[in-house]
C-alpha cells in the first residue's frame, strides 16, 4: 500500500484548504476539506499557535491519518504567560512571568518531543527557553530557578507529577 506523508505547520484550529495543504494533497485525489476539518478538530486546543501536523495518505484507498505535534516551547510560554512575544533584551527587560506550576505543565506537554529522560530535565529545558525569552518564573530569574531545581527545592512537586 503506497503511502505519502506530508508535514505542515498550521495555525491551531484555523487550517484551510488553500496553500500549503490544498496544493500538496489535491493531486492525491483525497477529500482535502475532510482532511482540513479533521486537522482543525485535532488542533483547536492550540488556537492561535503554529502547530506541526503530519498527514499520511494511502494513495490507493484514499484513507488518511493525521498526527498532531505540539507547538514550540516558546509558543506555549507565550500562551501561558499572556505575552505577545519574547523580550528584545531578555537579560535586562523581562516581559512576563510564569508560576513554577505553569513551567511544569509546559514541560509535561513537550516532554514526549524532548530528549529529556526525566521531568526534571524537561523542566530545566523549559526554564532555559524562559531565560532566552525574558520570562521570569515566580518573579525570579530562570537561572536562579534552575539552581533551585538542581538543589532539590522542587523535587517533591516533580516526583508527585511524574507518577
Amino acid at each position: 500500500m503506497p503511502e505519502k506523508t506530508m508535514r505542515f505547520l498550521v495555525q491551531g484550529g484555523e487550517a484551510t484548504a488553500g496553500p500549503p495543504i490544498g496544493p500538496a494533497l489535491g493531486p492525491l485525489g483525497v477529500n482535502v476539506l475532510q482532511i482540513v476539518e479533521e486537522i482543525n478538530r485535532q488542533t483547536k486546543e492550540f488556537k492561535g499557535m503554529r502547530v506541526p501536523v503530519e498527514v499520511t495518505v494511502d494513495t490507493e484507498t484514499k484513507e488518511f491519518k493525521i498526527k498532531v505535534g505540539t507547538p514550540t516551547t516558546a509558543a506555549l510560554i507565550v500562551k501561558e504567560s499572556g505575552i505577545e512575544k519574547g523580550s528584545s533584551e531578555p537579560g535586562r527587560n523581562p516581559v512576563g512571568n510564569l508560576s513554577f506550576e505553569q513551567v511544569v505543565k509546559i514541560a509535561r506537554m513537550k516532554w514526549p518531543d524532548m530528549r529529556a529522560k526525566t521531568l526534571k530535565a524537561a523542566v530545566k529545558q523549559v526554564l532555559g527557553t524562559c531565560l532566552s525569552m525574558g520570562v521570569t518564573v515566580d518573579g525570579k530569574n530562570p537561572k536562579e530557578v534552575v539552581r533551585e531545581v538542581d538543589s532539590g527545592a522542587y523535587d517533591e512537586m516533580l516526583k508527585e507529577s511524574e507518577g
